[in-house]
């Protein structure tokens, strides 16, 4: 298990931009298509915007076409939590940073083999770091 990093709103607020503030603490979103991680296919490894926590290598990044970077798995198994989000009328699964909390987005069942899933995440909720 991953050791939690708790910070309140007044550090986050200087921390991360408006824009980062409002997808990882506020579990917004950015629009489709705008982020630059959507089509980036370099080799390395996603990290948290929040805290730097690895979360995605490269290796499980596929084209989904939803409009947001898509991962058929997390880069280990505690490396992100899963939430029930009922949100908007529907219900989805939210996924967080397993150390910072922060929103990066949600998972689906729409995904292609081995998982079977399509994490879809914010590229403002990551940071990118390559070769790895």
């Amino acid at each position: 298990m991953r050791k939690k990093m708790i910070r309140g709103d007044d550090e986050w607020r200087e921390l991360l931009t408006s824009d980062q503030f409002r997808v990882l603490r506020r579990a917004g979103t950015e629009t489709a298509f705008s982020g630059e991680y959507t089509d980036l296919e370099v080799d390395g490894v996603y990290l948290c915007a929040g805290c730097g926590a690895e979360l995605f290598s490269s290796a499980t990044k596929f084209h989904s076409g939803c409009g947001w970077p898509s991962f058929y798995k997390p880069i280990e198994p505690e490396a992100v939590e899963e939430h029930e989000d009922l949100s908007f009328g529907r219900s989805r699964v939210e996924v967080t940073c397993s150390v910072c909390d922060g929103h990066l987005g949600h998972v689906f069942t729409d995904g292609p083999p081995p998982t079977g899933l399509r994490y879809c995440i914010n590229s403002v909720s990551l940071d990118f770091r390559e070769g790895e």
